[in-house]
């Protein structure tokens, strides 16, 4: 078994047949990843904003929003992170629809899960995802393993909180996240603070940031905030 598969890397299963997504989740976890799992896209959604995912699996037919609308969806969020389609619709137009969408792979139903772990391997090796879990964005290097945040290779100090919050706004550039959102990941429940302190460490970050011309924090007036790499 390869060593870099033991680092834990997320993985999201968008399924709506509870058996086949508890198998599937159950299997990549036996196997070193942790899986989670949504019976439909609004809960992926849900899913998306508390955790930051490495590859998503996801069906094409399911209730409300379908496998396509899903992706498109994803790719406004995130262009980079690997997509492949679990179904049950073999035709050729639905193949060409998903990889048009921005899927990367796409399976047959029913699934071989020793050939699904293959391919969850290949495509996080050909995304480039390393164990030191990097992001880099620009000449800014955030590394999660370390909490540790570079620009051009000076150290910039930060919290752990903030770099928690600057790694998940980097995350998913363009995607607006409330300062209710935030309180509700980064403080504890026992907080006392209120949903302004956000703006207090938003304020920090962006002084800290002040020479990182690759990417800005916007104010989404009455939400929050959002990234937006340049």
């Amino acid at each position: 078994m390869v060593n870099w598969r033991r680092n834990m890397f997320q993985i999201l299963v968008v399924e709506d047949d509870k058996d086949l997504n508890r198998t599937v989740c159950s299997f990549l976890n036996q196997n070193g990843f942790e899986a989670k799992g949504a019976l439909e896209p609004e809960e992926a959604y849900d899913l998306m904003y508390e955790t930051v995912f490495d590859l998503i699996i996801s069906d094409i037919m399911m209730p409300g929003t379908d496998g396509f609308e899903f992706a498109e969806n994803v790719r406004d969020m995130n262009k980079e992170i690997p997509i492949i389609f679990m179904t049950a619709r073999d035709d050729f137009e639905s193949k060409r629809k998903g990889f048009r969408v921005g899927i990367d792979d796409y399976m047959i139903k029913p699934i071989d899960l020793e050939e699904l772990l293959l391919r969850v391997e290949a495509l996080l090796r050909r995304a480039k995802i390393n164990t030191n879990k990097k992001l880099e964005i620009g000449k800014l290097v955030l590394d999660a393993e370390e909490h540790s945040a570079y620009l051009d290779g000076e150290e910039i100090t930060l919290t752990v909180r903030e770099f928690d919050i600057l790694y998940k706004l980097l995350s998913y550039p363009k995607k607006t996240f409330t300062r209710t959102k935030l309180m509700e990941e980064f403080w504890d429940a026992e907080s006392l603070s209120g949903p302004r302190t956000v703006d207090v460490y938003m304020t920090k970050i962006r002084d800290k940031m002040s020479e990182c011309e690759d990417f800005e924090i916007v104010t989404v007036h009455g939400l929050g905030y959002k990234a937006i790499i340049k």
